[in-house]
């Protein structure tokens, strides 16, 4: 029996940008402490993973996120 694999969320809904605007979204691919969760824990695909890690950053950097929360 062969085990289905998962597609990525971003793939399944025909997206093809992450926005760095949305912040509620990437809010979920960030752990307690605002560290990026990894590919196996997000089940993205890669160039989705890439495109998030990417966008997170972009949205630390003009302060829409925090970097670090103690």
């Amino acid at each position: 029996m062969k085990k289905k694999k998962s597609r990525c969320r971003f793939c399944k809904n025909n997206m093809d940008e992450v926005d760095y605007k949305d912040t509620s979204l990437l809010k979920g691919f960030t752990n307690e402490r605002g560290k990026i969760l990894g590919a196996k824990i997000t089940k993205l695909c890669s160039y989705h993973q890439r495109r998030l890690t990417q966008a997170i950053k972009r949205a630390r950097e003009i302060a829409l996120l925090p970097y670090e929360i103690k």
